[in-house]
């Protein structure tokens, strides 16, 4: 988290680094935080797989299963194995 947090001082437009700032707000269990850095991260790149099957954990999580889908499903248009490689990550 200090590492994500640096990286933003210095370069706050980094969808990429916000994008890891919400896998680690999701791991530690802060939906609402992870939801935000997600939407965050989508905003600078709205084709960032992994913050679109992110944001699909968290809605899940959160009980929204229609949104869930339709994030998952977006992200695996643009990447087809971002399932295995969230499977990974120990997110589920």
């Amino acid at each position: 988290m200090t590492d994500c947090n640096e990286s933003l001082r210095l370069r706050p437009d980094d969808a990429n680094t916000i994008d890891s700032r919400a896998l680690v707000y999701l791991k530690l269990g802060d939906l609402d935080k992870a939801l935000a850095d997600y939407e965050a991260a989508l905003k600078l790149n709205p084709k960032l797989a992994g913050s679109l099957y992110g944001r699909g954990v968290v809605k899940q999580k959160k009980g929204d299963a229609a949104g869930a889908e339709a994030d998952m499903t977006a992200a695996k248009a643009i990447r087809a194995n971002i399932a295995e490689q969230w499977a990974k990550y120990g997110v589920k």
